[in-house]
This record gives structure tokens, C-alpha cells and sequence, in this order.
């Protein structure tokens, strides 16, 4: 391992009518299912290609869909949790906690930017050394990536989830509790008709 940070990746499993449902309208549920497979897929093996350290696959609590079996099966690769209940801050807390008194540090993504790679997890981890927190901001108000050397409760209750305030009130947040944090450039989030521009050729057809 090149240094001691665990990246979390967040995910629901990609089944039709479950897993993207705001792409529906351009994708149908099957093809909307397919991309997020696929957003998944991708996801992990950047997280695997950065060999920060552990790779955890946090799940929506049915992960014992087939859907992820291929990560389940890449024991000592990958770790499988499942969400905690509550609001989504609430599970990303939880998350954060659980990974973070174990050492080290962490950083924690979704499935849903593609344009985080190996090294931009890299740079996240890389941010670390000297900051509290390193946030890769979306380009639709919140951020794709948030990473933390100690748990961080705060950041996570009362927040404006799934607005385009987030981010700010994460920044806001952060002054507040007088941290330093790092940004490094913004990405697409994949979750309406209009992102789907935001892609790889060919990702969706």
C-alpha cells in the first residue's frame, strides 16, 4: 500500500426501477439500470487502481443482490458494509466513523461522476497530509468526493442534501469549525437526462 487512506464508495445496487431513477425518462428502467452497473463498475476499479489501501463497498441495505456479487467475490480486494438507516448524511457519518477509527484516513465517493479516476484519488489522498478535509465540488452545487483525516459528525447533520447548496454550506461548515480543507477541480454528476452529455461515448447506448 502507498499510504494508509481507505476509499468508501457509496452504491444502490443497479436494478431497473431502483438505481438511477432520474435517467428513466431518457433510458428506460433497464437502460438506466445498465449505466449504473456500469457507473459501479467503473467506480471500483478506479478506487482499486489508486491502491491507496482498503476498498470498501458501502451498500444500500439489500447488498445482497447479485448485483454485487462480483465485488463480494474479490475477498481481501474489497470490503462489502452495508448503509446504516437514516438520511443520506446520516449513513455517510456513520460510514466516515466506522472506516476512520480503524486509522488512517478516508475518502469517500459515490458511483455517480465518472470523471473520478486513479489519480484523482491520488491527489485527494494526497491533499490530506496537510488539510482536515479535501472536497472535489459538482458542477450542480455539491461535491462528488469528500475526504476526511477524523470523523467530521458535523459536516454531515442539517445539510441541504441533493441541492445546489450543499457544497457552499459544506464550505460554510468547514469555516465554522475552523478547519482547512482543499478543493481539487469539479466534475459531472450523472443523475439527470441533460448530464448524460457528460459521459464517454457510447457509456449509455
Amino acid at each position: 500500500m502507498k499510504a494508509a487512506c481507505a476509499v468508501i464508495v457509496m452504491a444502490k445496487a443497479p436494478l431497473p426501477g431502483y438505481a438511477k431513477t432520474r435517467l428513466i425518462p431518457a433510458l428506460g428502467a433497464a437502460g438506466a439500470a445498465r449505466l449504473a452497473a456500469r457507473l459501479l463498475d467503473h467506480a471500483m476499479a478506479q478506487a482499486l487502481a489508486a491502491d491507496l489501501g482498503i476498498v470498501e463497498l458501502c451498500c444500500a441495505p439489500n447488498a445482497q443482490e447479485p448485483a454485487f456479487a462480483m465485488w463480494r467475490a474479490q475477498a481481501g480486494s474489497v470490503q462489502l458494509t452495508t448503509q446504516s438507516p437514516g438520511d443520506l448524511g446520516q449513513r455517510m457519518r456513520t460510514a466516515f466513523a466506522c472506516r476512520l477509527e480503524q486509522g488512517g484516513d478516508a475518502l469517500m465517493i459515490g458511483t455517480d461522476a465518472p470523471a473520478i479516476d486513479a489519480p484523482m484519488l491520488q491527489r485527494a489522498a494526497a491533499a490530506l497530509h496537510s488539510a482536515d478535509a479535501v472536497l472535489v465540488p459538482a458542477l450542480d452545487g455539491g461535491y462528488a468526493l469528500i475526504g476526511l483525516r477524523r470523523p467530521l459528525p458535523e459536516l454531515f447533520a442539517d445539510m441541504p442534501w441533493s441541492t445546489p447548496g450543499l457544497l457552499d454550506a459544506t464550505r460554510a461548515r468547514l469555516l465554522d469549525l475552523g478547519l482547512r480543507h482543499t478543493e481539487l477541480p469539479p466534475v459531472a454528476d450523472i443523475d439527470a437526462p441533460a448530464d448524460l452529455q457528460h459521459l464517454p461515448p457510447g457509456w449509455w447506448t
